[in-house]
């Protein structure tokens, strides 16, 4: 029987990992099935997962058909909250031009830009 291992975010910093012995040729979709209750799921978490596509195998994105290997992480991605572009923009904004970027620690008397 392969051993998987599921890992879940079900909120900010929050990271739930489980081994799991599967069946072989076990899909996606039975694993999370069989882990619901341990991972912390409800069943409306759990079918917008399926259906967004958010499942990865090792970062990489994969169908709900996937069948797992021996040696697999099988990931469950939350949406994101906010876009990450937004995100950097306010920073940005936030910290200021002085003290953020890539010419934030000029050395004294340098050249602008270097």
């Amino acid at each position: 029987m392969p051993e998987i291992t599921v890992v879940c975010a079900t909120g900010p910093r929050q990271v739930v990992e489980l081994r799991h012995a599967a069946t072989p040729g076990a899909t996606a979709v039975h694993v999370l099935q069989a882990l619901r209750q341990p991972l912390g799921l409800d069943a409306a978490a759990l079918q917008a997962a399926l259906d967004d596509g958010r499942l990865g195998v090792w970062g990489k994105p994969v169908r709900t058909d996937h069948v797992l290997r021996e040696g697999d992480r099988l990931e469950v991605y939350r949406p994101l909250t906010v876009d990450p572009k937004v995100a950097r923009r306010a920073r940005f904004v936030r910290q200021g031009a002085k003290t953020a970027g890539l010419f934030a620690k000029r050395r004294p008397g340098a050249k602008a830009g270097y």
